[in-house]
């Protein structure tokens, strides 16, 4: 195996256990609250995501935290909001909870290996990129597609060439993703 091989193989690794965070959590919440974010339109999602994001950004450029919650959490946060917002464009809004604790997980898993996927097949064309990024600049793309969605929705998803609501959900999550293994890297929480 080369360098390069290896290099793939610890991205890929880093980015399952950064999801199996993610399932943790996503799981524990659906004990506490049930699958209650199943009456949230997508625009509240994307909302949802925007605020997560802006107090990344905001933590970024004050270095000041009043709640006692860094950043990394924030991005934990939008990984699960994203794949929250996959389920949601994919089975639609219900007015109740309407599926099980292990229906939601199903489809937890479902979405994270698509997003799994996805970021295998960018990161090789894009050739590990990411980690000569900054955290800042993976906040920056992500309220940049948070952006994008938003204008997205405001046209009723009509676009003339760009890509859906779902592929900058991926993206969200994939940079999300990415800035939560470098804070692990460089023992930032």
């Amino acid at each position: 195996m080369n360098n390069t091989d290896e290099q793939f193989s610890k991205t890929e690794e880093q980015f399952r256990n950064i999801m199996a965070e993610c399932r943790s959590l996503f799981a524990k919440k659906l004990h506490d609250y049930g699958a209650s974010w199943r009456i949230l339109r997508p625009v509240s999602l994307t909302d949802q995501l925007f605020i997560k994001a802006k107090r990344i950004r905001s933590l970024e450029t004050t270095g000041t935290s009043l709640v006692g919650e860094g950043i990394r959490p924030e991005f934990i946060a939008l990984i699960n909001y994203g794949i929250i917002g996959l389920i949601q464009l994919e089975q639609g809004y219900a007015d109740t909870v309407d599926m099980t604790p292990d229906q939601a997980l199903n489809l937890y898993d479902e979405h994270a290996k698509k997003c799994l996927e996805l970021m295998l097949r960018k990161n090789h064309d894009y050739n590990e990129a990411w980690r000569d990024m900054r955290v800042s600049s993976y906040t920056d793309f992500i309220l940049t597609k948070i952006q994008r969605v938003k204008e997205i929705e405001n046209l009723n998803g009509s676009t003339l060439v760009s890509e859906g609501i779902d592929a900058n959900y991926m993206d969200i999550i994939n940079y999300a993703c990415f800035g939560a293994i470098k804070m692990l890297e460089n023992k930032e929480l």
